[in-house]
């Protein structure tokens, strides 16, 4: 698999656990606020870290780490993502996969070979938005909704999650997102922050309290509505 970053141990990417994060390159999707530009963009210029070196740290960490995260760009685009998460899971590591929700029967797939324990599936915005904001052309949205309805089946432990912007994201898109997700088990809001690999960097994040209204809003059909990215 085609590895681009490694973070060693991480207490935030896996909820409560101790993890370590892999990154993969490419993605489907052209946020234009992602902050991991070039791992999108142009994967084939960042390095490569061998499997080897992944999985010799994972040894050496056993009863340490509780699981290992998958994220990227879009990791179910990797053709030899199978084979590494069977590695991962036969070394007794739990799995946590990051994704857009673009390929839905990849998602089945996995979970139905074992090989997932938590997924986070991105959801970019309101469906009248959405392609403006995973800037694309064209996409089938209804992909994006078969991944969400397979997760709110209940079958793999799950959250959603969007990132927020003042220039994409206001009331009537979280009114939106709101009926759309309703009974969802966990939903986040991760407020924008700047860094030097977004695509596109005209965005700008939202205070606590404006976030804090948002996610009181959603909490009318969602479970459960936390907030990630603010001080």
């Amino acid at each position: 698999m085609r590895i681009h970053g490694f973070q060693k141990l991480t207490l935030l990417d896996y909820p409560g656990k101790v993890a370590c994060t892999v990154f993969v390159g490419g993605c489907n999707f052209r946020c234009p606020f992602c902050h991991n530009g070039n791992l999108v963009q142009h994967p084939d210029q960042e390095p490569v870290i061998p499997e080897e070196e992944i999985f010799s740290v994972l040894r050496k960490r056993k009863g340490i780490l509780d699981g290992v995260c998958v994220t990227g760009g879009e990791p179910t685009l990797e053709e030899d993502l199978v084979p590494f998460l069977e590695n991962v899971r036969e070394m007794g590591f739990l799995i946590k996969l990051d994704t857009n929700g673009y390929r839905p029967e990849i998602l089945k797939s996995l979970v139905k070979r074992g090989l997932l324990d938590y997924i986070a599936m991105d959801i970019k915005n309101s469906p009248a938005r959405y392609i403006e904001t995973a800037g694309v052309k064209k996409m089938d949205l209804l992909k994006i909704n078969e991944s969400v309805e397979f997760l709110m089946s209940g079958t793999v432990d799950y959250e959603f999650r969007t990132t927020v912007t003042r220039e994409l994201h206001q009331k009537a898109e979280f009114e939106a997102i709101g009926k759309w997700l309703s009974g969802a088990k966990r939903y986040f809001l991760q407020n924008y922050r700047e860094s030097e690999q977004v695509i596109h960097p005209v965005f700008s994040g939202y205070s606590r309290e404006q976030l804090e209204q948002f996610a009181a809003m959603l909490e009318k059909s969602i479970s459960k509505v936390g907030i990630r990215g603010v001080d």
